[in-house]
């Protein structure tokens, strides 16, 4: 048994100076808690005790690509951000599209991982579009999440079928919308006006909205369960609020850059992702629809790069950034303790327990007797820089390097266990 003591604890969406018991599970929350049988006292003055955040949109690179990452260093980067529960996409190599595969996956990370880490499985076989998997036989495993993460489904027939057997299997479908068909080649940034002035090939907001516009009139037929993955245009706010007006079963995420950046802010490959940074409008359609509930959680696309690959042109640099151990910081800095828009209760909310909720962990996301020790001591009284060089994540490629936040991580304990230290 642990003992947390003179610390500030978010509980029910409300901070309070209590003390709190815990092994594997938080076993007791109250002041003057007996600490006599504690093997070890933790003292948390001047920190704030936070559930671990939940991250349902990490690519962890490994297996084929450790060169990026590892699940070791990426696992290490999200506890280093507060991340004690992170879902990894499947664009790995091989492609975790059948039951073998999957297996020898869950093997590599109950070897690697230090936090929880959920792998998703493909919608389609190696996310080619063209077959969808067999997704009875991969819940079978505990695998009950799904995405062909980087690609669309072309075929809406295709589309169809998957979410018929999805319908079948209660499974979600995370879906990263893209028509290709609005995206010309070497395209890098958003179109408009700014990055056409510097040359850059753009990619119109068309490009996602419409193919989840499709994928949410499907939705309406079938009834499946139905996640969009990082939501950056004002189009598709709109669409995911009239799918809920609806009664669909559907949720929306939005990432920490694009709540944070827009297209004047572009200066080169740390600022290119896939969706691009949009227009003012659009990012600030997306702070309002978080808040109003249309969308509903925040995930950071987490996507490491090597140096090289980055040092590339515009137009041939990869697409995606880091943003495990910086999202947090970013967010509370800028929302809560500058624009006091938001609360600290919000924040966690859409960072831990929705989306734990939403991916059906209903054991963690929220401080409460019984559920997970997963825990995350930050410190809220003190300025930091953001430092690239020292990342755990072996990818560097932020657009926020020396950026100042009064936010830091400085232990994180999965199951009880401290896992990190700062």
């Amino acid at each position: 048994m642990k003992c947390i003591k003179n610390g500030t604890i978010l509980i029910d969406g409300e901070l309070q100076k209590v003390d709190l018991l815990f092994d594997e599970t938080i076993q007791k929350i109250g002041t003057d808690l007996d600490t006599s049988n504690c093997e070890e006292v933790i003292d948390a003055t001047n920190l704030t005790i936070l559930p671990g955040l939940v991250d349902v949109h990490v690519h962890l690179r490994e297996p084929g690509h450790s060169e990026k990452e590892t699940i070791k260093t990426g696992t290490r980067a999200a506890a280093a951000g507060g991340f004690t529960t992170i879902f990894a996409m499947p664009n790995v190599l091989p492609f975790p599209s059948s039951e073998e595969v999957m297996k020898d996956y869950l093997d590599l990370i109950q070897k690697e991982a230090i936090v929880h880490v959920y792998p998703f499985a493909t919608i389609t076989k190696n996310e080619a579009g063209q077959e969808i998997v067999d997704y009875a036989s991969l819940k079978k495993l505990g695998i009950e999440w799904f995405s062909d993460d980087g690609v669309g489904v072309a075929s809406k027939e295709i589309m169809k079928e998957a979410m018929l057997s999805a319908k079948e299997n209660d499974v979600l479908f995370s879906c990263h919308t893209e028509d290709m068909n609005y995206r010309a080649p070497n395209a890098s940034v958003h179109a408009s006006k700014i990055n056409e002035e510097k040359g850059w090939i753009g990619i119109p907001s068309a490009c996602e909205s419409e193919q989840l516009i499709r994928d949410l009139e499907l939705v309406q037929d079938i009834g499946n369960r139905y996640h969009a993955c990082h939501i950056s245009a004002k189009e598709s706010v709109k669409a995911l609020q009239k799918a809920k007006d609806q009664g669909l079963d559907v949720s929306g995420e939005v990432t920490a850059h694009h709540l944070l950046l827009e297209d004047k802010d572009v200066q080169g490959p740390n600022w290119k992702m896939n969706p691009p940074l949009r227009s003012h409008e659009d990012r600030m359609a997306l702070i309002q629809g978080l808040e109003s509930g249309v969308l509903d959680l925040i995930a950071n696309d987490h996507a490491p790069h090597t140096a090289e690959e980055k040092a590339r042109s515009m137009e041939k640099a990869p697409f995606g950034i880091v943003s495990l151990e910086t999202s947090f910081p970013l967010l509370y800095t800028e929302f809560v303790w500058k624009q006091k828009r938001w609360t600290l209760a919000q924040l966690v909310n859409w960072m831990a327990t929705t989306p734990a909720y939403r991916f059906g962990l209903f054991d963690r996301g929220e401080i409460k007797e019984g559920k997970k020790a997963d825990l995350i001591l930050v410190d809220l009284e003190h300025e930091t820089k953001i430092d690239a060089s020292k990342f755990e994540s072996m990818g560097k490629n932020t657009p926020f390097d020396q950026q100042k936040v009064h936010a830091q991580i400085v232990e994180t304990y999965v199951d009880g266990q401290r896992v990190w230290k700062g």
